[in-house]
């Protein structure tokens, strides 16, 4: 099984909480996203085991949030606001700007897997615009010379 007996064990400590076993899809995902820093078709597979819960279910739940990349990533993942306030402020240029600079698109990771690159449609931080989260930290206000100071700093934490 792709889960370890300390994840599987979290998931069904987590699910005894709930009445409805559906109840407990999203803290699943996330005990098996915290161990493996992805979900994928075989993650579902083995949390549908775990809680009772059908694949389907597991599936519509983890695509329909950003918060489960759904292949493994980089070290940093960046992912980009592009909904209208960081649109109106800039966000096209912003991503097109980070492709540019890290050699990759949207959905892809550097070749040293230090970066991943995603748009997400809103981070909650409309008056900072245009912003970007990289891992759980914020950016907010960003130009081209932010861009670069934070990316020379991540580089020298790798």
């Amino acid at each position: 099984m792709i889960l370890s007996e300390a994840s599987v064990s979290k998931i069904k400590e987590k699910a005894a909480r709930y009445p409805r076993k559906k109840s407990a899809i999203l803290p699943a995902l996330t005990v098996a996203y915290r161990q493996l820093g992805y979900v994928d078709e075989e993650v579902y597979r083995a949390i549908s085991q775990v809680i009772g819960v059908p694949y389907v279910e597991i599936a519509e739940a983890a695509t329909f949030y950003t918060m489960f990349p759904k292949k493994p990533r980089g070290r940093y993942l960046i992912q980009v606001c592009h909904n209208i306030s960081c649109a109106l402020l800039g966000a096209d240029s912003l991503i097109g700007y980070l492709e540019e600079k890290l050699g990759i698109q949207k959905g892809e990771t550097t070749e040293d897997d230090l970066f991943t690159l995603i748009s997400v449609e809103c981070l909650g931080s409309c008056s900072t615009a245009p912003m970007m989260q990289v891992n759980d930290d914020f950016y907010e206000n960003l130009t081209r010379e932010k861009v670069d100071g934070i990316l020379q700093e991540l580089k020298g934490k790798a």
